[in-house]
């Protein structure tokens, strides 16, 4: 298989949930790119600290970090007239598809041919749902959605041992203002 072909981007949504994907990832043979795109993260104190925490995680891991611009107005801007839905209402899906556009258009950029989202290792977040959307975009940008189910396997276990072991930064609510 080429080298290009082992190549992931992965949408990171916070070090905690991207900290096994990325070990998964790299131990499947994918040299992995982590891309932090998140404005839907509120205040910009919280993205912060979670920009933080990835940027240590990346360094444990050697992968290449590319940090999104942060600009919360575009997250409001797509989610606008769902201000009011409950947390895993209609909002969440448009901020997923806000998050792993973004990601599938800097893939497309980069020549990665596919990228994948840590959002759906965690427990609160539903797999299918993720899973069909990174593939609709994946089809429009003729690239290649990789769902895997990152929470299998004690994924989340997992996940929290690498956390709480580099003492990484642990928020306490998904991230946008409709949610804290």
């Amino acid at each position: 298989m080429q080298k290009e072909n082992k190549t992931v981007l992965l949408q990171a949504c916070c070090a905690i949930c991207s900290a096994y994907p990325i070990e998964l990832l790299k131990s499947m043979g994918y040299e992995v790119f982590v891309h932090f795109y998140n404005p839907n993260i509120y205040p910009e104190t919280e993205y912060l600290k979670r920009l933080g925490a990835e940027r240590q995680l990346c360094r444990y891991f050697g992968v290449q970090l590319i940090e999104g611009e942060y600009n919360e107005q575009d997250f409001l801007d797509y989610v606008k007239g769902y201000e009011t839905c409950p947390e895993k209402g209609e909002r969440c899906p448009l901020c997923f598809e806000l998050r792993l556009r973004k990601t599938a258009q800097l893939a497309q950029q980069m020549g990665i041919k596919y990228f994948t989202t840590s959002i759906v290792i965690s427990p609160h977040k539903n797999f299918t749902l993720l899973s069909s959307i990174g593939k609709k975009i994946a089809e429009k940008h003729d690239l290649n959605y990789l769902d895997i189910d990152f929470k299998k396997k004690d994924g989340f276990l997992k996940t929290n041992k690498i956390a709480n072991g580099l003492n990484l930064y642990r928020q306490n609510y998904c991230g946008c203002r409709f949610s804290c």
